[in-house]
C-alpha cells in the first residue's frame, strides 16, 4: 500500500500529471496550503454539471454523478473560504440560469398580488434552481428536487459555509441522517408534503453537497451519526492547523483568460450524455478494494473496513468526473489521484473522529489524531501469539481476537507459522510490500 494513514501528516497528494489539466487550472487560484485539502471538494461541484449520464460501477450497477458529498474541515481562519470562491467560478452558468428562473418566479408573485380573491390565480411556473442558496429550507429543497426531476432529472448543488446549515435543509438535526443517506443513494425523499402550500411529491433526490466547518463543529454535528452509514457517505478533507509563519496566503486572480479556459472543461461535463463503462477505473477500484481489505486485516479495524467501502465509491465517482473532463480518456495520473482520494478520505475521518470511533464517546474534546495502526509493523520479524496478544491489549483491542487475526495474516500470506517452534515469521512478500 502506497500510503501510511496512521501518521498525523496527511497522505501526500501525487503530482497532477497528464489528464488533470482542469484540476491544475482550478488549483492555480488557490494558495499553496489549501491545494491538497480542496481537491476532494472539487468533484461534487464539477459532478453537478453532469446530468443524463450513467456509469457502471464494478458491481455492475449504474450510477449517476449525483449524490457526491464532501466536508472541508479546518480551523477557524484556515482559509476555507477559498473554496467558495472556486465554487462561484465553476457555477457561473448555474447562477445565470437561476437568475432567469428567479425572474419567472418574481413575475408570478406580482401577478398573484394583482389578482383579486375571486379571480383565478395564475399557476406557479415550472422553475428549477440548479444552485439554491445555502440557507434553503427543507420544504424549498424538496420542492426544487421535484422541479429538477420534472425538468430533466437535473442535479441541484448546494454549498454550505457552515455545517449547521444542513439542519435547516434537512428539516432539523433529527432528519439529517436519513436525508443525507437518501441524497447519497439517489433515493426518493419519502415526503408527500413538500411545502406549506400543500404541494405534494416524492422526488428522487439528485443533489451534490459541499460543507465547510471547523473540527469542533464537525465532531459535534456528526457525533450521533458515526455508526449508521451517514459518516461513511460523506467525504472528509481535513487540513491540520498550520504553523505560525506570519505569512498571508496568496490566492490567484480570476481573470477572463482563466474563465475561458475553465469553460472549455465545463462544456465537456454539460454535454456528457448516455451510459459509459470506464474499464481502467473499474479495474483500479477492484484493486483498491483488495488493499482496503488488507489494511483492515492488518489493523483489525471493522470501522475502517466499513468506511472504506463508500470511500471507494466516492473516489470512483471522482474518477468518472476526471474521465469526462479529459475528453473521456483515462490516464495513469488520474488513477493515482483516485487512489489518493480513498486514503485521504479515510485519513481525514480518523484524524477528526478517531477517539469517538474507538470508544463510542460523544464528547467534543480534541481527537487523539491517531489513525489505524498496522500491528504487524510493530512486531519483530519473528514473533509468537503472546506478543501479538500483548500488542492488541496495549492498543485497546480484545485478547480474544488474537487467533482470528493470526489466521487472517497467514491466509493472506503476510506471515507463516512454524509447527515446531510456534513462531510466526513475516514473509518476504510482506517485507517487500507486495503481500
Amino acid at each position: 500500500m502506497k500510503y501510511d494513514i496512521s501518521k498525523i501528516t496527511a497522505p501526500q497528494m501525487p503530482t497532477l500529471g497528464r489528464g488533470l489539466e482542469c484540476i491544475k487550472t482550478l488549483l492555480s487560484q488557490v494558495s499553496k496550503d489549501m491545494r491538497q485539502p480542496i481537491v476532494p471538494m472539487l468533484f461534487p461541484v464539477l459532478g453537478a454539471h453532469v446530468s443524463g449520464a450513467e456509469f457502471q460501477y464494478p458491481d455492475l450497477s449504474w450510477k449517476e454523478l449525483c449524490g457526491q458529498m464532501a466536508n472541508l474541515v479546518a480551523e477557524s481562519g484556515g482559509n476555507k473560504g477559498q473554496f467558495s470562491n472556486l465554487v462561484e467560478a465553476i457555477c457561473r452558468d448555474f447562477r445565470q440560469h437561476d437568475d432567469e428562473e428567479l425572474k419567472k418566479l418574481v413575475e408570478w408573485q406580482k401577478q398573484m398580488k394583482t389578482k383579486s380573491a375571486n379571480k383565478e390565480k395564475p399557476a406557479r411556473p415550472d422553475v428549477a434552481f440548479w444552485f439554491p442558496p445555502a440557507d434553503v429550507t427543507s420544504a424549498a429543497f424538496l420542492q426544487n428536487a421535484m422541479a429538477c426531476e420534472s425538468l430533466g432529472n437535473r442535479t441541484q448543488y448546494l454549498n454550505m459555509p457552515e455545517v449547521e446549515m444542513a439542519d435547516r435543509m434537512c428539516g432539523g438535526h433529527r432528519q439529517i441522517s436519513q436525508m443525507l443517506r437518501n441524497i447519497y443513494d439517489r433515493q426518493r425523499s419519502g415526503a408527500l408534503r413538500a411545502t406549506p402550500e400543500g404541494i405534494t411529491g416524492n422526488p428522487i433526490l439528485r443533489a451534490n453537497l459541499t460543507i465547510s466547518s471547523t473540527p469542533f463543529a464537525t465532531r459535534r454535528f456528526y457525533r450521533n451519526d458515526l455508526f449508521n452509514g451517514t459518516f461513511g457517505r460523506m467525504v472528509f478533507s481535513y487540513k491540520i492547523r498550520a504553523s505560525r509563519d506570519g505569512r498571508i496566503p496568496r490566492q490567484g486572480k480570476y481573470t477572463e483568460d482563466f474563465y475561458a479556459k475553465l469553460d472549455e472543461y465545463l462544456v465537456r461535463l454539460d454535454i456528457c450524455k448516455g451510459r459509459f463503462i470506464i474499464n481502467p477505473l473499474n479495474k483500479l477500484t477492484d484493486s483498491l478494494a483488495q488493499d482496503m481489505a488488507t489494511l483492515a486485516d492488518l489493523t483489525d479495524d471493522d470501522v475502517l473496513w466499513d468506511a472504506s467501502k463508500r470511500a471507494l465509491v466516492s473516489a470512483w465517482k471522482a474518477g468518472c468526473v476526471m474521465w469526462v473532463l479529459n475528453s473521456q480518456t483515462w490516464t495513469k495520473s488520474m488513477g493515482e489521484v483516485v487512489e489518493w482520494l480513498v486514503y485521504h478520505d479515510i485519513w481525514s475521518k480518523m484524524q477528526i473522529f478517531s477517539d469517538l470511533l474507538k470508544d463510542g464517546d460523544t464528547c467534543t474534546a480534541d481527537a487523539s489524531k491517531s489513525g489505524p495502526k498496522n500491528m504487524l509493523d510493530d512486531l519483530p520479524d519473528n514473533f509468537n501469539e503472546t506478543q501479538l496478544e500483548a500488542l492488541r491489549t496495549q492498543l485497546g483491542k480484545s485478547k480474544e481476537g488474537t487467533k482470528n487475526q493470526l489466521y487472517k495474516w497467514v491466509s493472506r500470506g503476510f506471515v507463516t507459522r512454524s509447527d515446531e517452534t510456534g513462531l510466526y515469521t513475516k514473509t518476504v512478500l510482506y517485507l517487500n510490500g507486495k503481500a
